[in-house]
């Protein structure tokens, strides 16, 4: 059973959120918080497998939030998923730096927040491909971007290419999987070890080697 503390100020967000995740026979929303303070408070208490985080919150908002969850060692085995709109972009971006496990919009289908919530709570990381392409912008219009080392690429197998390529363009570990024709496990076993050969400390970080090295073009949008 995944449980869940759901982190929002709105009540009738947290309330829908609830209705959507409680139907789910895998899955147990065990708390509610309006704040990212109470967030940190229960999150301590109730050490849920997943914290689904707002960003923009009253009091300690869910990127500071974010932060002093993944600094608590005790808190080491619950991920956040981020819940964010278009007018987040740099929110999302200190967010990740802060430690957030994954990342969707709040206008995504429900069955795509459910199942963003149960890839978190395997942990994998995960970011929607709108946020991903917002994260790629936000990259090539930089003055002068860094070039991704062609050593790093040559030290990718085929398949290695073809896994960071496909994070590149905002799929998850489950459709690389579909998309390679390979086990989910595969599919997260070559995304480690690409992360560990480029240096990548995370998902985000692996998404812009792709569009440094060339394997993916900035004009390119996400397969799904």
């Amino acid at each position: 059973m995944i449980s869940v503390l759901l982190t929002d100020d709105q009540a009738m967000v947290r309330s829908g959120l609830r209705a959507l995740l409680d139907a789910e026979d895998d899955i147990e929303v065990v708390g509610e918080a309006g704040d990212g303070g109470r967030a940190l408070e229960l999150a301590r208490r109730l050490r849920p497998d997943v914290v689904v985080m707002d960003i923009r919150m009253p009091v300690l908002d869910g990127v500071e939030a974010t932060r002093r969850l993944a600094a608590d060692p005790d808190l080491s085995s619950t991920r956040v998923l981020v819940l964010t709109t278009y007018d987040d972009d740099e929110l999302v971006f200190r967010a990740l730096r802060a430690g957030a496990g994954g990342f969707l919009l709040k206008d995504a289908d429900p069955e795509v927040l459910i199942e963003g919530v149960r890839i978190v709570a395997g942990g994998e990381a995960l970011l929607a491909p709108s946020v991903t392409r917002r994260l790629v912008e936000a990259y090539v219009a930089r003055p002068e971007p860094a070039v991704a080392a062609p050593a790093m690429v040559d030290s990718l197998t085929a398949r290695e290419v073809e896994v960071v390529a496909l994070a590149g363009v905002g799929l998850s570990n489950p459709e690389i999987a579909a998309r390679l024709f390979i086990s989910p496990a595969t599919a997260r076993t070559h995304v480690s070890r690409a992360m560990g050969k480029i240096g990548a400390r995370d998902r985000a970080q692996m998404v812009v080697f792709a569009y440094e090295s060339g394997l993916v073009v900035p004009s390119r949008r996400p397969a799904r």
